[in-house]
This record gives structure tokens, C-alpha cells and sequence, in this order.
């Protein structure tokens, strides 16, 4: 179920709702590469933060672990709902991490496919148009013969078979 934002800053305290709030869509576009590194990186640290105390509750209500206060602990809700905010967070701030390397990715596959291009053209300038002191076949490749007998045996035959001596093996087995 979604998180409204009303429920996130329910959830959140200050410092940790204006981090969230960077990770939601308008702003996480606007951040440069370093900031978005160092924002999943502080993200990261509560959600971690978060997930340690929201284990630590339920291993209080469970009665496996000493309470941390006067009493232990009787629900973990908040917590919970925090941990969720926090990992969501995360979630959008690595999809944005990802969509940002896929478009560099793009970008440098082109760039580099345009410098193949003009080495290419650069090359075909330069040569001469044929060379006969090279170690290269001047008419192309020929195809080698194969040396692998050619099978006749169609594939679904091989399998009919296989299985009728299975099931006569099974039939002898049983007996």
C-alpha cells in the first residue's frame, strides 16, 4: 500500500522528512551526481538506523530482548512505517542513480560509435587500395567444410524413443 506524504512526516522527524522530501520526483532531477550520492548514503545510514530499532522493538514485544526503557515496548507501528518511508526512499533514490548511469551509458555508446566511424573513414583515406605484402587473404574468407557427419535422425524421434525405453524400464522395474 502507498505511504501518503501526510503519513511520511508523520513518521519522520525534521532532519529525516527534508531528506525524503529530496528523494520524491520534481527535486531528485535537479540534485547534481555528488549530491545524489551523498543523499542515498545518508539515507541509507537511517533507514539502517531505523530497521535496527524497529528489530530491537520486536524483540522487546516478543519478551527476547531487555526492554530499553522503564517498560518494553508494546507496538512497533511507528517504526515500522518509518522503516517503510526510509526504504522507499532508498528505492526511489537508487532508480534515479540507475536512470542517470543508463543515460551516460547511452550517451558515451554513441559518442564512441561516432569515433569508430570517422577512425574508420580516417583509415580508408589513408590506405592504399590494395596492399600485396599483407598477411590478409585479398578475396575474403571461404567456408571450411565441416568434418561432423550430418545426423538424419529427427530430434522428436530421439525423443519418442528415449521415453518408450523409459517407460519400459519403469514397467520391468515395477515388476
Amino acid at each position: 500500500m502507498a505511504i501518503t506524504r501526510k503519513d511520511e512526516a508523520r513518521a519522520l522527524d525534521a532532519d529525516e522528512r527534508e531528506l525524503v522530501e529530496k528523494s520524491h520526483h520534481p527535486m531528485v532531477q535537479e540534485l547534481s551526481d555528488r549530491e545524489l550520492a551523498d543523499l542515498v548514503k545518508l539515507v541509507r545510514a537511517r533507514r539502517d538506523k531505523a530497521q535496527t530499532e524497529a528489530s530491537r522493538r520486536r524483540r522487546e514485544m516478543r519478551g527476547k530482548g531487555a526492554a530499553k526503557g522503564a517498560t518494553p515496548s508494546r507496538a512497533d507501528d511507528g517504526s515500522r512505517v518509518k522503516l517503510d518511508v526510509l526504504a522507499m526512499a532508498v528505492r526511489r533514490l537508487n532508480a534515479e542513480n540507475e536512470r542517470r548511469r543508463q543515460l551516460a551509458a547511452k550517451v558515451s555508446l554513441a559518442e564512441n560509435a561516432r569515433n569508430a566511424l570517422a577512425l574508420k573513414k580516417a583509415g580508408e583515406a589513408e590506405a592504399p587500395a590494395e596492399t600485396f605484402n599483407a598477411r590478409t587473404a585479398h578475396h575474403g574468407m571461404r567456408k571450411n567444410a565441416s568434418d561432423r557427419r550430418q545426423n538424419l535422425v529427427r530430434p522428436m524421434e530421439l525423443g519418442r524413443q528415449r521415453k518408450a525405453g523409459a517407460v519400459a524400464q519403469a514397467k520391468r522395474d515395477s515388476r
